[in-house]
């Protein structure tokens, strides 16, 4: 069945400020991006992760995958984040999926490649850089495996 969502990412929290957070459900990403401190902003170089949890600021914190952003940054650049929040499990998911598939960053896997969900637009606005405005993924054809009665012999 065809969904569609409206994700408005709130947002940017530099690694130091992440206990500023949200604890709360939504999808979130991960940017590598470069602090300037005398003009207290921040540029956004790279969209590097898109990830989904019913507690952002908990997942992020205990995130597996912090070695390999920070394999991605460049001198200079450290990790920044922005979160939407959706709730439901189904939802997030499916969100962070269509996310991935879309714009494919570096260090996703799961989704990458292939989206095993129905039709799905999304909109995203506010702190929404290095991101779509607007979208629609569709479901890619499940690969059917070669077994002994359909492959090669």
């Amino acid at each position: 069945m065809e969904k569609s969502y409206a994700l408005n990412f709130d947002g940017y929290w530099r690694e130091p400020n992440i206990s500023g957070m949200p604890a709360q459900s939504g999808v979130y990403g991960v940017y590598a991006a470069t602090y300037n401190a005398a003009q207290g902003t921040v540029t956004l170089n790279r969209l590097i992760y898109i990830g989904e949890s019913s507690d952002v600021r908990a997942r992020i914190r205990g995130h597996e995958k912090w070695p390999q952003w920070k394999r991605q940054l460049r001198a200079g650049e450290e990790i920044c984040f922005n979160v939407a929040l959706i709730s439901g499990d189904a939802d997030r998911q499916r969100a962070e999926a269509a996310m991935i598939f879309e714009h494919k960053p570096i260090c996703n896997e799961e989704y990458v490649n292939s989206f095993p969900f129905d039709k799905t637009n999304v909109t995203t606005t506010g702190k929404n850089a290095l991101m779509k405005s607007y979208f629609t993924v569709y479901p890619t054809p499940q690969r059917q495996g070669y077994g002994l009665l359909g492959g090669f012999r």
